[in-house]
C-alpha cells in the first residue's frame, strides 16, 4: 500500500511488510559473488523462453519497438549476496524444509512455531490457493509479457505467484522497505520467540483476508526480524520455491540497477550514524530495495525467477522528483500488471504518473476495485471484464463517487460470474470480485 506524505501519519501500511526496524551488524561474511550453482545460468535465459503475445493482442498505443519478450535477466556479479541470511529466515521464520536448526536457536521454539505456521499455510492452501488459482488460471492468457509489475501491494509475492505462477520476473512497489536480512544473525532467543509469534498473527490475518491488511507503523518499527523478507519467504514455501540469492540495490539516475557491496553498506551505515539518523531511518534507506532470485525447491536445474521489491512513494510529487523508477519500469517494455487492496490510489489524480505508465505499457491487468477506473481504461483503448459482484467499492482510501458509479455500472452490464474467493478487497457488501483490464483482441 502506498500513501502521500500526509497519509503516512494517518494511514497504516500494509501487512506485507512495514520494515521500520533496527539494523544489526552481521556476524556472517557476505559474498560478493553469486552462488557456485550451474542453475544460475538459467536466469539469463528464463525470459527468452517465454513466447511473445500473438498478433491477436492489440498493442494499442504501445510503441512498435517495445519488446514483447523479456531481455535476459542478468546475474549480478557485483553486490553482497545475503543468501545465508535468506536461507536462515526461510528455515526459521518461514519453516521451509526440515533441515536441522542451528545451535544458536532454540529448536523447540522453532518446532512449535513451524507446527502452528504449517497448519495456517495448509488451511490457506486448501481454502484459498486451491480455489483461487484454477479460477485465475482460466482468466490469464498464456502469452502475456513475461514481466509482472505490481504497484501498491507491499512485497506481495504470495499473490503474485498465485496469479502468475510461471513468470520469470516480478516487480513489487510500495512504501515498505525490504529490511535488513542480517537481523537473523543477532536476534536473541527471547526476541525470536516473540517475533515468530507476532509473524504468525499477521500471517494468519493475511491468509484469512487474502489481502494485505494494515497494521500500525509503530508496531512494525519495533520488529526484530525483517518482516517484508519473512513474508516473501513464506510465499516461497507456500508455492514450493527456495531462495538462491538476495541482494540489495539502488537505482542509477537512468533507471539501471546498482547492487550494493559490503563496503558500501558499511560506509552507508557509518554515514547515517554520523548524521545522527536512527537505526530505523538508516535501514529504511540502505535496505529499501532488494532482489531475490529463487527456484523450485530441490531442483537445481529449474530456471531461476526474480523478485525485485522497490520501496517508493508512487504519488506524482515523488515520481516527478525522482524519475529513476519510472525510467526503470519503462525499460521493461510491455508488461503484465496486477494490483489489489491498493486504497484506490489509481483513482486519484495525485497518482496519475503511475496510472499513465500502466496504461501505456501494460497489455493485461488483473485487480479488484482498486485498479484503473473505467473512464481512464476506456480512453486508453482497453476493454474491462468483470467477475463476481461489486455493488459499491469498500471504503478504503478515497472512493470517488463518479468512478465508483462507473464501476458499478460496468459490473451490472457484464454477466454476473461468481467469484468464490476474495481477491483483494471485497465490495461494500463483502462480495468477492475481479476486474480484468486488457487490450482488445483483434478480429
Amino acid at each position: 500500500m502506498n500513501a502521500t506524505p500526509l497519509s503516512h501519519a494517518l494511514l497504516v501500511v500494509s501487512l506485507v511488510g512495514a520494515l521500520s526496524v533496527p539494523a544489526c551488524s552481521s556476524k556472517k561474511a557476505v559474498s560478493n559473488m553469486p552462488p557456485a550453482d550451474p542453475s544460475q545460468k538459467a536466469v539469463a535465459s528464463a525470459g527468452s523462453s517465454i513466447p511473445p503475445p500473438p498478433s491477436s493482442l492489440d498493442g494499442g498505443g504501445l510503441p512498435d519497438a517495445m519488446p514483447d519478450v523479456a531481455a535476459p535477466i542478468p546475474v549480478p556479479l557485483e553486490g553482497a549476496n545475503f543468501i545465508d541470511q535468506a536461507r536462515e529466515l526461510y528455515r526459521i521464520a518461514a519453516c521451509g524444509g526440515d533441515d536441522a536448526v542451528s545451535d544458536k536457536f532454540d529448536a523447540a521454539v522453532v518446532d512449535a512455531h513451524c507446527k502452528e505456521l504449517r497448519g495456517l499455510m495448509d488451511d490457506y492452501k486448501a481454502h484459498w490457493v486451491q480455489v483461487a488459482m484454477p479460477f485465475i488460471a482460466d482468466l490469464v492468457p498464456k502469452d502475456l509479457p513475461p514481466r509482472v509489475v505490481y504497484p501498491f501491494g507491499g512485497g506481495d509475492l504470495l499473490s503474485a505467484l498465485a496469479t502468475f505462477p510461471d513468470m520469470p520476473e516480478y516487480t513489487t512497489i510500495s512504501l515498505e522497505a525490504a529490511g535488513d536480512a542480517r537481523k537473523i544473525d543477532s536476534i536473541t532467543p527471547k526476541q525470536l520467540k516473540a517475533e515468530l509469534a507476532l509473524n504468525r498473527v499477521h500471517l494468519g490475518k493475511l491468509f484469512e483476508k487474502a489481502h494485505s491488511r494494515t497494521i500500525n507503523l509503530d508496531l512494525e518499527s519495533k520488529s526484530d526480524l525483517p518482516g517484508e523478507i519473512v513474508f516473501t519467504m513464506v510465499a516461497l514455501v507456500v508455492h514450493g520455491y527456495e531462495p538462491v540469492a538476495l541482494r540489495y540495490f539502488r537505482f542509477n539516475p537512468d533507471g539501471t540497477l546498482h547492487y550494493l557491496d559490503a563496503d558500501e553498506i558499511s560506509k552507508a551505515e557509518k554515514d547515517k550514524a554520523a548524521k545522527n539518523k536512527s537505526k530505523t531511518q538508516a535501514e529504511l534507506e540502505i535496505f529499501a530495495d532488494m532482489e531475490l532470485a529463487f527456484r523450485k525447491k530441490g531442483d537445481a536445474s529449474a530456471p531461476l525467477r526474480v523478485l525485485r521489491h522497490v520501496a517508493f512513494n508512487l504519488d506524482d510529487a515523488h515520481m516527478t522528483a525522482n524519475p529513476s523508477l519510472e525510467k526503470h519500469l519503462e525499460a521493461k517494455g510491455r508488461v503484465t500488471a496486477m494490483t489489489k487492496a491498493a486504497s484506490h490510489f489509481l483513482w486519484s489524480d495525485g497518482f496519475s504518473i503511475i496510472r499513465n505508465y500502466l496504461l501505456t505499457h501494460m497489455v493485461w491487468m488483473i485487480s479488484d476495485s482498486t485498479g484503473v477506473p473505467p473512464r481512464y481504461a476506456t480512453k486508453a483503448g482497453f476493454v474491462q471484464d468483470t467477475y463476481g459482484i461489486m455493488e459499491w467499492p469498500a471504503a478504503f482510501g478515497t472512493v470517488d463517487n463518479r468512478n465508483a458509479e462507473d464501476l458499478r455500472k460496468l459490473f451490472k452490464a457484464n454477466p454476473q460470474k461468481d467469484v468464490p474467493f476474495r481477491y483483494g478487497y471485497p465490495d461494500r457488501d463483502h462480495h468477492g470480485h475481479i476486474v480484468v483490464t486488457r487490450r482488445p483482441v483483434k478480429t
